[in-house]
C-alpha cells in the first residue's frame, strides 16, 4: 500500500470537532507543513495533545492564533501568550498536565491500559476532580489514559513503509504519540526505499504509521 500522501489528501482527512495529538517542544519535531495543512482545510473546534503550545507563529501556535482549537491537554503554555489571553477570556479551555504525566497517559493510551498511578500532584490543585489511590500507605493519582483521533507527527527520514528516524532532540514526544491514535501521519524530510534504513536505526515502525508526508525542513 502506497503511504504517501499529497497536501491536499492530508487536508481532506481533517474534521471539526476532531481530538488531535502533535509531536513537538517548543515547535521542535512539530510537523509544520500538517499544520498548515489543518488551517488551509479551516477545521474548528479541535482539541489539541501536544506537551505545549509553541509560539503564536510557530509550531501549533498558528492553530491557537486562528481560533482553529476549543481544548489543549498541555505541559506548559508560558511560550505563547495567545493561548493564555484566551484561556483567561474564556475562549479555549486548557487542561495543564505535568509533563512526565502527559508522557504517561499518552502512553496508556498507546498500551491499552486503564490509567496510570502517579504521586505527582498529590495535595496540590492538579489533584480536583481525580481519583486517590492508596498504596502501601502511600497517596497516587489516576491518571487516565489520551488517545486521539489523528497523531501528527515530524520525522527526518522514513522508508516506503513508514520506518522512521527522528533528528536528534526532535523525536521528543513523536514516538509515544505513534503509538496512541486511530491514524497516525508523518512529515518527513525524505523518503527512501525499503530496506535502505538498517532496522537498528528504526525509532517508530512502519506498522504504526498510516500515512507520509513529504515537505523538507530541519527538525
Amino acid at each position: 500500500m502506497d503511504k504517501i500522501i499529497s497536501k491536499e489528501e492530508v487536508s481532506s482527512i481533517f474534521k471539526d470537532g476532531m481530538t488531535i495529538m502533535a509531536g513537538g517542544f517548543m515547535g521542535v519535531g512539530t510537523p509544520q507543513g500538517l499544520v498548515s495543512a489543518m488551517l488551509e482545510a479551516e477545521v474548528k473546534d479541535i482539541t489539541l495533545i501536544v506537551n505545549d503550545t509553541a509560539f503564536i507563529e510557530s509550531g501549533v501556535g498558528p492553530l491557537i492564533s486562528n481560533g482553529r482549537v476549543k481544548k489543549v491537554i498541555a505541559s506548559h503554555i508560558g511560550t505563547n501568550p495567545e493561548t493564555g489571553r484566551q484561556m483567561i477570556a474564556g475562549e479555549l479551555d486548557v487542561e495543564l498536565v505535568p509533563q512526565g504525566t502527559l508522557a504517561e497517559r499518552v502512553r496508556a493510551g498507546g498500551s491499552g491500559l486503564g490509567g496510570v498511578l502517579t504521586p505527582t500532584g498529590v495535595g496540590t490543585v492538579v489533584e480536583e476532580g481525580k481519583e486517590k489511590i492508596t498504596v502501601d500507605g502511600r497517596e497516587f493519582l489516576l491518571e487516565k489514559p489520551l488517545r486521539a483521533e489523528v497523531a501528527l507527527l515530524k520525522a527526518y527520514k522514513a522508508d516506503k513503509a513508514g520506518n522512521l528516524i527522528y533528528h536528534r532532540s526532535a523525536r521528543n514526544f513523536n514516538p509515544l504519540m505513534a503509538l496512541a491514535a486511530d491514524l497516525v501521519i508523518v512529515q518527513v524530510e525524505q523518503v527512501v526505499e525499503i530496506g535502505e534504513i538498517d532496522p537498528d536505526e528504526v525509532m517508530t515502525p512502519g506498522i504504526l504509521v498510516d500515512k507520509i508526508f513529504v515537505q523538507g525542513g530541519c527538525c
